[in-house]
């Protein structure tokens, strides 16, 4: 297999999914491998979430899920990691989609549990933020942190939601509008200018 460039394709997507354990017990411990690089694979995850490979949707959703899990972000370069190699592939804006959201009360007040596309659930908190990223057309991109620096953006309609759950609160001395979950505030905008935004 080749050490720069491109992987060798099928043999190299095969040799992953052998590699991979079968039984689902939670993410494996991609950050605790350094097998060396092989290449980039011609595999893709678009901007709706969809994973695909050779140009070709990936259809099968177990098979996603089990890339899903293996997948490490180093820098701003994304792979696809096994105990005995390491692949490219090309992210457009974020590996994961946050699709659904459950709305909970806890000992720390409001709960946010959202549901990725890959069907893993992250209750949002410290160890699992929310930020909001400009937009060039003036509005607010939401994204959610899953695990090892890995992101999934928030789907619009679930913005809205965030956006009517949300409150203001002075943050340093600055009103701020934004939604808080597990005891943290996240900060939307500033509250005099949120419906910009929105």
């Amino acid at each position: 297999m080749a050490k720069t460039g491109q992987a060798s394709g099928a043999s190299s997507l095969d040799s992953i999914m052998t590699a991979l354990p079968r039984e689902k017990r939670g993410p494996p411990p991609v950050e605790k491998w350094n097998p060396p690089f092989c290449g980039d694979l011609d595999m893709r995850i678009a901007a709706d979430g969809t994973w695909f490979y050779q140009k070709t949707p990936i259809g099968r959703p177990g098979l996603v899920q089990l890339f899903a899990s293996v997948l490490k972000r180093e820098g701003d370069k994304y792979y696809l990691v096994t105990p005995v190699e390491k692949v490219g592939l090309v992210v457009d804006e974020a590996p994961f989609l946050a699709v659904e959201l459950k709305v909970e009360q806890g000992a720390t007040g409001q709960v946010l549990k959202f549901r990725t596309n890959v069907e893993d659930w992250v209750e949002c908190g410290p160890d699992h933020r929310l930020r909001f990223e400009p937009e060039a057309t003036g509005g607010l991109k939401p994204f959610l942190h899953v695990r090892r620096d890995l992101w999934a953006k928030v789907i619009r309609t679930l913005f809205y939601d965030l956006v009517e759950l949300g409150e203001e609160r002075d943050v340093d001395g600055k009103a701020m509008f934004g939604v808080a979950s597990n005891g943290e505030f996240f900060a939307m905008a500033d509250a005099d200018a949120v419906r910009e935004f929105v």
